[in-house]
């Protein structure tokens, strides 16, 4: 008699164990659930067997190849397509022409006795005998009843509670006669249970249930996989566990290594050549796999870890599966209901929530709170923010869902009843995000007033001018059309501080959001005229004296973004020429390519050359940088850019203060001491720019990459504020921009980034202070070391990669080079 074993399925319930290796070679206690299945078989005489495969096959055909090590013949029938419960059968006809057969599922735990079963089908003379067993919940489950001699009366495929009729239910393993094939269709998918048996019960063929007194478990989930792991290591189950039962309930499989100062609660189960350190203590129905490492202090309850896992010192997994080959590093807790998928690297502690599911190669970083699956996403992150708000791939690592819950962390953040003003940039995928947020604003009691398509100094300005408690804007992740940015704003229109970024990350990690009662449910409105105020208080707080009398030409480049919205209400009023080139909204290419912005700057500057503009100005796609053109076409780089409209307001100032980031040329206290007017050093952030430009003496700030802050209109990055104040600059200086740019020191500022791991920054800023000894250092942001000379280089860590920044500067580019190179080696030397 042959036995056909079922390993076909895909086990998508239980993903992501079964995302990159079929369900019949999931472990149960250091073993594929389907050996555990062929060790029943060759234990009842049944060591002929056919396995019939199809999602992933090579793998289940690579582990138990021709079946020798186990004492058995197997041999395989492959699915092209899937067939099905009796059509994967049929695909094994051949196979099984001779005699009686037993069909069994490979992905089953049991110790049902297969002799006593095929006496009983043998006895009753029937066609097919099936396999039943009592449980308390049949819902998953095909029920049946059967007579008081075991002929089957009726079937019923996983019914609901209302059509329940009895707690018999149907476990897969059947004992069947050769020519019950007869009654399955060839190469189309057929199941027994709600295809063949149904009909043949019809036409009165000897249908018998077998009602076992045996254990079953049908590891189809995540709880039923622990189950099982339970159920063997209480003895529920009769099948074979490999090592040695040390105390009661402990087992210890050959070569495992367990130090004396170990706490072990049995149930559990240490698998061979596995490390168990002192400290450590393992709980029950704890279960390692075969060289697993358990460092010091660490705590296991319930876990399950599959071959080859490194657990880090007082790590704490409770009712958890770590998958094949993983890292879980020092402090790492992984909680109830989580499951880990095989390789992946679980950072120093990092906190992986409950019933969370991280997909095999993914990373969480160090200090990460994960409470949502990590699926597309390459990692999952420590902070949500990063320099540019929340950002990520659409769809991958940003999808509605996300928008959904961060939305309503914000709102929790707020009072009852505030207004969030809203605005995106061109794209639909910005369109699609910004649907999803207002929807999870309103409903948690906040008004929304949502401004569309428009540009982000417009959604920072209506913020502000209407008192409202903060504004969300959506754009396309500059350079990246796969990516997006979803930035939150105060009530005065800045980014985030990052107190309010942690607070908004706490509520969304803790996943406590605030929902409206149904009469507080908020309202949607559309703002008129916001374009037009924007506009009308835009030219009347910026120095427009002089522009119409210097009749200026300019050509202007919207990027087709959303700049192009503001233009014709502006241009009418500021009183010079202009030529406006990609002057609409173009939802296809919602952002730009370092490459794509070369070119089109190249092709302003041909313009600007050719028509003999006074100069030519480009904008980012969502209106918030500036970028700039000489009267010849040649374009001024950013950190050039800052100089010259550094230049151009001290020099009309004569007074007050400037704030610039540390990144800065040196080059600018020159320019400023010129003109009588004070530099105040701030850090890169966002934060720091605004906070630094709400002080009431400072004139003007710029971060160096299109960014410029005019405190008389905004204290956020505003390039339609930048290019009207420069229309006016230019106009009353009666110089030409190459002129004003000549008569500005060159500087020579180097920078270079380093590769840094995340574990390693802070070394590599401890040994950058011991380095400099006893020059002069300056830590406002990150560490900047002074040499006696003048020359200095600043060491920054990037706050969003394991990288870490040096910028340097001296009297000649050698110099700089050279202070580049000896700095770089230090922060190369203490990362490695």
């Amino acid at each position: 008699m042959k036995a056909v074993v079922m390993a076909g399925g895909e086990g998508t319930r239980l993903r992501p164990m079964t995302a990159n290796q079929p369900k019949p070679l999931l472990p149960v206690i250091n073993r594929p659930i389907m050996e555990h299945v062929l060790r029943l078989l060759r234990r009842h005489g049944l060591t002929e067997t056919v396995v019939t495969v199809q999602f992933l096959a090579a793998l289940i055909r690579n582990y138990f190849g021709d079946g020798e090590e186990l004492g058995m013949s197997l041999s395989y029938a492959t699915e092209e397509i899937p067939l099905g419960t009796a059509g994967s059968v049929k695909n094994a006809q051949e196979a099984l022409r001779d005699d009686r057969f037993c069909v069994i599922s490979g992905d089953a735990l049991t110790d049902i006795d297969l002799t006593d079963m095929v006496r009983f089908h043998e006895q009753n003379g029937a066609l097919v005998t099936i396999g039943l067993k009592r449980v308390p919940n049949p819902l998953e489950f095909g029920i049946i009843i059967v007579d008081e001699a075991g002929r089957i009366q009726r079937f019923l495929e996983k019914p609901t509670w209302g059509q329940v009729f009895s707690d018999t239910v149907n476990t897969g393993i059947y004992v069947m006669e050769p020519e019950v094939l007869d009654h399955v269709a060839e190469g189309v998918p057929v199941d027994w249970s709600s295809d063949v048996f149904p009909k043949l019960l019809a036409e009165g063929a000897p249908l018998y249930g077998y009602v076992a007194d045996c254990y079953w478990e049908d590891v189809g989930t995540h709880e039923s996989y622990l189950k099982a792991q339970a159920d063997m290591l209480s003895g529920k189950v009769d099948v074979e566990m490999d090592g040695f039962e040390v105390s009661p309930g402990v087992w210890i499989a050959e070569g495992a290594e367990v130090d004396s100062e170990a706490v072990l609660k049995g149930p559990l189960y240490i698998g061979d050549y596995a490390k168990v350190e002192a400290g450590v203590e393992l709980r029950e129905f704890t279960v390692l796999g075969s060289n697993v490492v358990v460092k010091e202090g660490a705590f296991l309850h319930r876990a399950v870890v599959h071959d080859n896992v490194f657990v880090g010192p007082s790590t704490n997994l409770r009712g958890c599966v770590i998958g094949k080959n993983t890292d879980v590093m020092a402090g790492a807790r992984v909680e109830e209901g989580a499951v880990v998928g095989d390789e992946c690297v679980i950072e120093a502690e990092a906190y992986v929530s409950s019933a969370v599911k991280v997909y095999p190669f993914k990373t969480i970083e160090a200090g990460a709170v994960v409470n949502t699956s990590v699926i597309w996403e390459s990692r999952g992150q420590r902070t949500l923010f990063g320099p540019r708000g929340v950002s990520g791939l659409v769809n991958v690592e940003i999808t509605p869902e996300l928008a959904v819950r961060l939305a309503s962390a914000y709102a929790t953040t707020l009072k009852k009843g505030a207004t969030v003003v809203t605005g995106r940039d061109a794209s639909r995928a910005a369109r699609t995000l910004k649907r999803a947020i207002i929807s999870a604003l309103t409903a948690s009691a906040i008004d929304v007033a949502d401004l569309e398509a428009c540009p982000l100094p417009v959604t920072r300005f209506e913020t502000a001018r209407e008192d409202a408690g903060g504004g969300i804007y959506i754009r396309t992740t500059p350079g990246d059309p796969q990516g997006v940015d979803i930035i939150f704003l105060d009530a005065d229109g800045a980014d985030l501080s990052l107190a309010a970024q942690r607070k908004l990350e706490r509520v969304f990690g803790r996943q406590e959001f605030r929902r409206a009662f149904p009469g507080e449910i908020a309202q949607l409105s559309y703002p008129a005229r916001t374009l037009e105020t924007y506009t009308r208080d835009l030219l009347t707080r910026v120095d427009q004296r002089g522009v119409r009398e210097a009749e200026l030409k300019i050509v202007l480049d919207c990027a087709g973004g959303t700049a192009s919205l503001v233009l014709p209400s502006l241009l009418g009023l500021v009183g010079v020429e202009v030529l406006t080139r990609n002057n609409r909204l173009d939802e296809a290419n919602p952002t730009e390519t370092l490459a794509e912005r070369m070119r089109d700057l190249q092709r302003l500057g041909d313009l600007v050359s050719s028509s003999r503009a006074a100069f030519g100005a480009r904008f980012d796609p969502v209106g918030e940088r500036l970028s700039m053109v000489n009267e010849n076409g040649e374009l001024i780089g950013d950190d050039r850019a800052l100089l010259v409209f550094l230049d151009l307001v001290a020099a009309e100032r004569r007074g007050g203060r400037v704030a610039l980031p540390v990144t800065t040329t040196r080059v600018a206290e020159q320019v400023c001491r010129f003109h009588g007017v004070q530099v105040e050093w701030i850090s890169t952030s966002q934060d720091a720019l605004t906070k630094a430009a709400a002080a009431p003496d400072v004139i003007f700030a710029g971060d160096g990459r299109g960014g410029f802050v005019f405190p008389e209109f905004s204290n956020t990055v505003d390039g339609i504020a930048g290019f009207v104040r420069l229309v006016g600059l230019v106009a009353r200086t009666r110089l030409t921009l190459s002129q004003i740019d000549a008569r500005i020191p060159q500087a020579h500022l180097l920078r270079r980034s380093v590769p840094t791991p995340w574990a390693a920054k802070g070394g590599v800023m401890r040994s950058v202070v011991e380095a400099a000894g006893r020059r002069t250092i300056d830590t406002t942001d990150g560490v900047r070391v002074v040499e006696d000379d003048g020359r200095w280089v600043l060491v920054l860590p990037d706050p969003a990669e394991a990288v870490t920044h040096l910028w340097a500067e001296a009297a000649d580019d050698d110099a700089a080079q050279a202070l580049l190179e000896e700095w770089a080696a230090v922060v190369e030397r203490a990362g490695s």
